[in-house]
């Protein structure tokens, strides 16, 4: 079991070193793959979404990873139509923290409300990611970073559903709750 807490906790708290794949290089699909996993404050927000819906359980599990996922292509297609959002880059420093937060205090909302929480983060990762489109045919980026971020959340389900039945108790859902909160502010200050 400590293994286990030491993997995902080193896994929340790695920073790559390595910049975007160059779509020109390996293809748009796989530069929008690539895209959210080459960024820290995009893999905490991600994982923070899945396990902040698998401790709410029933619809939340579904509902909140969908909820990012369509409002981070509404976010991406305004970026492509040349929209302007301000702060986005704060705001998705915001995200890590305040879904950081939610996963440690064990916040239990209705999923609706949850969902819109997680939507309007979205929309903001979204964005980032559509103001990175470069060369890449937006399509295949955006299939590629649906994708990504899909499995970022599975992954944060699966890692709370793994380690406790009783989630909305497990100490260790807490704690990296707590550890994405502090990844958040470890990011924001220059880490």
């Amino acid at each position: 079991m400590n293994r286990t807490i030491l993997t995902i906790m080193a896994t929340l708290t790695t920073t790559p070193t390595f910049a975007h794949l160059n779509p020109d290089d390996h293809g748009s699909f796989m530069a929008g793959l690539s895209h959210p996993v080459f960024g820290p404050d995009h893999i905490l927000a991600m994982i923070a979404v899945g396990l902040w819906a698998a401790s709410l359980g029933g619809r939340a599990i579904w509902a909140l990873p969908s909820a990012f996922v369509a409002a981070m292509v509404v976010g991406f297609g305004a970026a492509v139509g040349g929209l302007i959002l301000p702060l986005v880059e704060p705001i998705i420093l915001l995200s890590v923290f305040a879904l950081g937060l939610t996963v440690a205090f064990t916040i239990r909302l209705p999923a609706t409300a949850a969902a819109g929480i997680v939507a309007a983060f979205g929309l903001f990762h979204g964005f980032a990611h559509g103001g990175e489109l470069g060369s890449a045919g937006a399509f295949a980026f955006g299939a590629g970073f649906v994708l990504s971020a899909a499995i970022l959340h599975a992954f944060g389900i699966s890692t709370a559903v793994i380690t406790g039945h009783n989630l909305s108790n497990s100490k260790l859902i807490r704690g990296l709750g707590w550890a994405t909160a502090f990844g958040g502010v470890w990011i924001a200050t220059g880490g």
